[in-house]
């Protein structure tokens, strides 16, 4: 007990951990008071429709954390982690769907509206059940944390690795989006699942709750941060890196590589999924789009960014790209993509390890101040 309690307690003994929840927090009780307090006219209010915008950034955040876990620390490049958030957001629209009742353009107290106008008779077998929170919230994990048990298995133990892994993880998000936008499918088609009315038994569009699920995401960033802290700190993580850097090795000493490759791989896919779940209600739909190539190639580009292998880096990127992207695309929309590429190939050139190791420098280069060293002694 005494160990697990050290395990799981280790990271808040890091500096790092330390600093980047007392900015997480001071960053949610900020936008609080200055959503809560300040007059709409003021300078310094923000608005409700900042509040999801920042809601949104850090779904992202969370999001690009789970995939710096799995190629920072195991060496796994997945391209596919697009398809895990989708999951987890298809998971909580369904509960979202489920909640609208008879309010629905059709009034059918059971079927969805894009049901009732594809004349569906009744309620698939596979949306039973999510009418009831508890159980939506446990899909929220359960569906992208076993499709990648079985992807993972599958893969790891047939020891696909490299660019064939990351290709592999490339289609298999291209086939959920095809497969996604078939209406036979029953979710919605290209359209997807929208107009939802509440979640818990709160108006989606009222202020409070949108506060309430900004405050709710950053929650879960800070907890999804501790647990990969925990897991990199461990031996688990130990390992993890072993099997990065000397996979052969790590066999030869007897590990078992693709049990540990397994073990990351489906936490990653549970926080993607979380993460997805949170931005749903926030943005309001959820669509086959979610699980596009291209957007599992951008949160790739948010880590390598921000740095690999720190997972606050991951967030810096996240967040720095989105709101780049949010700036951008208002500016120049179709030149976005282009800016992006520009962005991903600077960084690439002149911060190999990211915004994250240039921060590293700068500490090391500070703490080998003669200064510093005589403070030291």
């Amino acid at each position: 007990m005494a160990t697990s309690q050290t395990w799981l307690l280790r990271p808040f003994q890091e500096r790092s951990t330390q600093l980047f929840l007392g900015v997480l927090f001071a960053a949610l009780v900020v936008v609080t008071f200055l959503h809560l307090f300040m007059p709409e006219d003021s300078a310094l209010h923000v608005s409700a429709y900042t509040v999801t915008l920042l809601g949104k950034y850090l779904c992202y955040a969370l999001l690009a954390v789970a995939v710096d876990l799995v190629w920072g620390y195991l060496g796994i490049l997945s391209l596919g982690h697009g398809a895990f958030f989708a999951l987890g957001g298809y998971a909580m629209g369904m509960y979202l769907m489920r909640q609208i009742g008879d309010r629905g353009v059709y009034g059918d107290p059971v079927l969805p509206d894009f049901m009732v106008f594809l004349n569906w008779q009744e309620l698939p077998w596979y949306w039973q059940g999510f009418d009831m929170a508890w159980f939506a919230f446990i899909m929220v994990l359960l569906a992208p944390g076993l499709l990648a048990l079985v992807f993972g298995f599958l893969a790891f133990r047939s020891r696909v690795t490299g660019v064939y892994l990351s290709i592999i993880t490339q289609a298999l998000t291209f086939a959920l989006m095809l497969a996604f936008f078939r209406n036979e499918m029953g979710f919605g088609g290209n359209n997807g699942l929208t107009d939802f009315k509440d979640i818990l038994g709160f108006d989606l569009r009222s202020d409070a709750t949108r506060l309430g699920l900004f405050l709710a995401t950053g929650i879960a960033l800070a907890v999804g941060y501790v647990v990969c802290r925990a897991i990199v700190t461990s031996k688990l993580g130990r390992v993890s890196v072993a099997c990065r850097d000397a996979e052969a090795r790590t066999r030869f000493l007897g590990y078992r590589v693709e049990r540990v490759q397994l073990i990351v791989f489906v936490v990653s896919a549970m926080l993607a999924g979380v993460a997805g779940a949170l931005y749903v209600p926030q943005v309001g739909i959820i669509n086959p789009s979610e699980f596009s190539p291209l957007f599992s190639i951008e949160i790739v580009v948010w880590v390598a960014l921000g740095g690999r292998a720190t997972l606050y880096g991951a967030v810096i990127g996240a967040l720095l790209v989105n709101y780049a992207k949010t700036v951008f695309t208002g500016i120049m929309p179709d030149a976005w993509l282009f800016a992006l590429g520009a962005l991903f190939v600077l960084v690439t050139v002149f911060l190999p390890k990211g915004i994250a190791g240039l921060l590293q420098k700068r500490r090391q280069k500070d703490d080998d101040q003669p200064g510093a060293q005589e403070a030291t002694a």
